[in-house]
């Protein structure tokens, strides 16, 4: 695992998961405010930037949401950490969803970025949802074919798919957008997002299943965009309120893409929010 970390070395302990198609370097705007209170770890999830990419199998368990969760335990352990907070956007978010359940000693609270439940916006799919998020239904194909077809033009596919949710917009820096692009052009990248999104569609929903109910048991603040499909598509809080105990949160205006869009007010947020519950 690679991993981004700073910040006092006594301060109460934030692991900040990015989404795809991204990197660490996703919070290079916040984590430096965030690292002023607390000791930030930013990690590459496995299958993306510099982590290592792991075969997977024909359960796409080697990315399922529960492995990477395994994985940020495990970082956090070597690190000095048994409990922690967690900031998670987008597929990281789905990281951390899944990180509270398995591991719900671990965790004190969780600030959510422009995610619902998985499990629940499949089941939610609209026309609306499934043209804004085309990606999804689009990545879950059978290897290989989104695999040869985004192959043919890694750098156009991530731009075509990134800036189609910030409206033609480009919120990112010229360094973070170049390791983004970078580490995409790879093809054990490209294979292992695929498998990220597979596992969320198959695996993830069955562990979701098997759950049988069982909620998030720590304080949860859910931030979605305002200019995104969350608010346009799905009652993110009352699908919260499903799956934990304790939600609390609101539509910001921002597009999908808030660590850096809006950074100083998701960073002042997760701040506020992590404090109560020091």
């Amino acid at each position: 695992m690679f991993v981004r970390y700073a910040g006092p070395e006594n301060a109460p302990p934030i692991v900040l998961l990015h989404g795809y198609p991204q990197t660490s370097a996703m919070w290079h705007r916040m984590a430096p405010m965030l690292a002023r209170s607390f000791q930030v770890v930013c990690p590459d999830l496995r299958g993306y930037g510099k982590s290592e990419k792991p075969a997977s199998d024909i359960s796409h368990f080697p990315f399922s949401k529960r492995a990477m969760a395994k994985d940020i335990v495990a970082v956090m352990k070597n690190l000095g950490h048994d409990k922690f907070f967690v900031g998670a956007h987008d597929r990281g978010a789905r990281v951390a969803h899944r990180l509270g359940l398995d591991y719900p000693d671990s965790v004190e609270a969780m600030v959510l970025l422009d995610i619902a439940p998985t499990r629940e916006m499949y089941e939610g799919t609209t026309t609306k949802f499934a043209r804004a998020y085309w990606h999804w239904f689009f990545l879950i194909q059978p290897y290989p074919l989104p695999e040869q077809i985004i192959s043919k033009d890694p750098e156009a596919f991530w731009k075509l798919k990134c800036f189609n949710q910030t409206r033609g917009e480009n919120p990112f820096s010229k360094e973070a957008l170049a390791e983004y692009l970078d580490a995409f052009k790879q093809s054990d990248t490209i294979h292992s997002s695929c498998e990220d999104y597979r596992a969320a569609a198959t695996i993830d929903i069955e562990h979701d299943n098997e759950d049988k109910g069982k909620k998030l048991l720590m304080p949860i603040l859910a931030l979605w965009a305002k200019r995104g499909v969350i608010e346009t598509c799905f009652d993110a809080l009352k699908l919260w309120r499903q799956r934990a105990n304790e939600v609390e949160g609101e539509a910001l205006q921002s597009g999908h893409y808030m660590a850096e869009e809006i950074p100083e007010e998701i960073a002042t947020r997760m701040s506020n929010f992590f404090s109560r519950n020091i």
